[in-house]
């Protein structure tokens, strides 16, 4: 993006970046998910959303290389219960390899199974939050992510959200060991992507690269990335909307997707996935849709408190330089660019604050819990309850 990075860069001191052992990108890398779990061992753990028949290609291409396959469908986003009852049918198999193949609900819930399989005690005791938070010390089988959609990121990163239902929220499972092996991110397996679907993930996408760029924790590194796929995300989402067969759209919003991947792991995220993980867990609603329908407004948010309380602060310039990106690929006027973004929001068609199931009596408490969250770290002003709840406003 013209205008960011160096010239708003503070001095930088000793940073760090991990990801996944070895990425692979592009049309028709995810085959290479066969010879890989053969290459571990025997026997493969294929975990995939809730229609297994959507992995058959996997699968069966698995079973004709003479491996052993079990298979895990997750109905919806991994929740205690679910992950509990995985991991059980997954000791009693004994993967050499675990794959995940579908969206970031399915790669987050291989990637416990697998940093779980070896582990006593229970799952709960190495969640965020509701649990210990107590790190893994076992090493898991070879972890293959394989994504289907366009938004998480969740094949680079080394956090699975768990939901937690009895604490009405979502936490995460966190450690080194579950950055996958190797991620294959081909961009052919999100064609066919239903409309809502290809919106609340690309807006996830969107999310993930502009809260890492604005985060405290920001990094030469992830600024690179970021700077890059900031601009050609607000380019190509509204493309692979309009056009869903777009490949080159396709394959942008992928590529996106990962830089996001790869920036969060590295420098956190901010108040956007800090409230999404607490309204996920309270009302189910989609996790990307909620990031899109508050993305706005506490970009909005950001601006009104650095502007109040940090005048000086590099993340407000970067607020001002993102206007100018998103007014160059959606039009309007840079002074309204955050509601052009709200715009591209509502025309992608996702619901609005009260039809995710929030409700007005929720607000303060919603705010409140999100507190807690290792996402709210990385925003870039420490927002009070009470600027949290407006952003929830109705």
């Amino acid at each position: 993006m013209e205008g960011c990075g160096a010239p708003h860069a503070e001095p930088v001191s000793a940073w760090s970046f991990a990801t996944a052992g070895e990425i692979r990108f592009g049309p028709g890398v995810a085959r290479d998910a066969v010879e890989a779990a053969a290459a571990a061992g025997g026997r493969a753990l294929v975990v995939c959303g809730r229609t297994p028949g959507r992995a058959a290609w996997l699968t069966e291409a698995l079973a004709a290389r003479g491996l052993g396959v079990e298979v895990i469908a997750t109905p919806g986003e991994p929740d205690l219960g679910m992950l509990d009852a995985a991991v059980e049918v997954a000791r009693g198999f004994g993967p050499d390899a675990v794959i995940g193949v579908g969206g970031g609900s399915a790669i987050d819930a291989a990637k416990a199974v697998a940093g779980l399989v070896h582990e006593p005690g229970a799952v709960l005791d190495h969640l965020e939050v509701v649990g210990r938070g107590l790190p893994l010390t076992s090493t898991p089988p070879v972890l293959i992510a394989v994504p289907t959609t366009a938004g998480t990121g969740a094949e680079v990163t080394r956090n699975a959200v768990i939901g937690v239902p009895e604490h009405g929220r979502k936490v995460s499972l966190r450690d080194a060991r579950l950055l996958p092996r190797l991620a294959l991110v081909d961009p052919d397996l999100t064609l066919g992507l239903s409309r809502a679907v290809t919106a609340a993930t690309g807006l996830d996408a969107l999310t993930q690269v502009i809260e890492p760029w604005l985060s405290p924790f920001a990094t030469p590194l992830t600024d690179a990335l970021c700077e890059a796929a900031i601009p050609r995300g607000l380019e190509a989402l509204p493309r692979v909307l309009e056009r869903p067969d777009d490949r080159e759209a396709r394959r942008e919003m992928a590529w996106v997707s990962l830089c996001g991947g790869l920036a969060l792991a590295n420098a956190k995220l901010g108040a956007v996935h800090g409230l999404a993980g607490v309204i996920g867990g309270r009302t189910g609603a989609a996790h990307g849709a909620i990031c899109g329908r508050l993305l706005p407004r506490v970009l909005v948010a950001n601006e009104a408190a650095l502007s109040r309380r940090a005048p000086g602060d590099r993340s407000l310039a970067r607020l001002a330089d993102l206007r100018r990106a998103i007014a160059g690929a959606l039009g309007g006027a840079e002074s309204e660019a955050f509601a052009t973004l709200e715009r591209l929001v509502d025309a992608a068609g996702v619901p609005g604050i009260v039809a995710m199931g929030i409700r007005p009596g929720d607000v303060a408490a919603i705010a409140e819990a999100s507190g807690a969250s290792s996402s709210m770290k990385g925003n870039p002003v420490a927002l009070t309850v009470e600027e949290l709840s407006a952003v929830l406003a109705p």
